[in-house]
């Protein structure tokens, strides 16, 4: 349970909410937060929340994801997001720098997951 005890979570979190509230009731922000901000935070706070899952499901508090896992949960994010919902959904537009902003989020979480959590 430490993981949504840690500060940098919590941040990450707050951080990412307040931008999806604010487009909610049309809070106008510069492009670059609207459009990317939660795309790189969006894959740390995922994976956060399924290493608390394994933890809590292999009542382990020391497992740690391992690269594998997170390339792959990545990988769906990014080809559900990024390609599936675009040609499906209007909403939805298909930007490379989001697939990047996954790719980094990711590598930040499998880099400081054991030192913070």
């Amino acid at each position: 349970m430490r993981i949504v005890k840690q500060p940098l979570f919590l941040l990450a979190l707050a951080i990412a909410s307040f931008i999806y509230l604010a487009n909610i009731i049309q809070l106008q922000l510069p492009d670059w937060i609207s459009f990317y901000v939660n795309d790189a935070l969006c894959m740390p706070i995922v994976l956060s929340f399924c290493l608390l899952g394994v933890r809590v499901i292999k009542k382990n508090s020391e497992l740690y994801l391992p690269v594998f896992p997170i390339l792959l949960l990545t990988v769906f994010y990014a080809v559900f997001f990024e390609y599936y919902l675009p040609n499906w959904n209007p909403r939805y537009t298909a930007d490379w720098i989001d697939v990047g902003l996954y790719a980094l989020g990711s590598l930040v979480f499998y880099r400081f997951q054991k030192k913070f959590y």
